[in-house]
């Protein structure tokens, strides 16, 4: 049963939905994160739309705070930020290969793709999750819905399951801060 939009059906919604994300995953996908980043592999992440402005920030939120809190490099790189790159391979090649026509020039075995998506079947993050996979790179998924063909794919995963979309988003930016937090073990205020 669907419920009139209200903003607190939202929040109840956002709260309901809270209590049944799979927390190991989250921490899983932490310490994945964790190990990659102090070995000082690469990690690089992916998404389109919305899911592209998540995988922006977790760069931002990473790199910048992680440095400041502990001194060291966090080799992070957002494959959606660099306008010309992206606009090349989809003038060029085709928009389904924008990431992987990145990842083709900086991917080593041992990296990390993070592909972010909502359905999970965005096929251009599909691709550079298999491409990474090809290469010996780790590859994690942060999907809602049921996961789509990304949950299937990718070594790790956290899955909201929810098919709204607007409640995926919000709890993959939450990731990121839960991510940052915890590389930084920063306090909660």
């Amino acid at each position: 049963m669907t419920s009139e939009f209200t903003v607190a059906n939202y929040l109840s919604a956002s709260a309901s939905l809270l209590r049944q994300i799979d927390v190991s995953a989250i921490n899983e996908a932490i310490d994945l994160i964790r190990e990659k980043y102090q070995s000082g592999q690469k990690i690089l992440t992916c998404g389109n739309g919305g899911s592209a402005a998540t995988a922006s920030h977790y760069i931002t939120d990473w790199t910048k705070m992680v440095n400041l809190a502990t001194g060291k490099k966090f080799r992070g790189m957002s494959l959606c930020d660099n306008l010309g790159m992206i606009t090349a391979f989809a003038n060029d090649v085709s928009y389904d290969e924008i990431f992987v026509g990145q990842l083709r020039s900086v991917l080593d075995p041992g990296d990390l793709v993070i592909g972010v998506s909502g359905s999970g079947n965005s096929r251009n993050v599909v691709n550079a999750l298999e491409f990474a996979r090809q290469v010996g790179a780790s590859t994690l998924a942060i999907v809602g819905y049921d996961g789509g063909e990304m949950l299937r794919i990718a070594n790790h995963h956290v899955l909201i399951p929810s098919f709204d979309m607007q409640l995926c988003e919000d709890f993959h930016l939450m990731f990121g801060h839960i991510v940052m937090k915890s590389l930084c073990n920063s306090p909660l205020h």
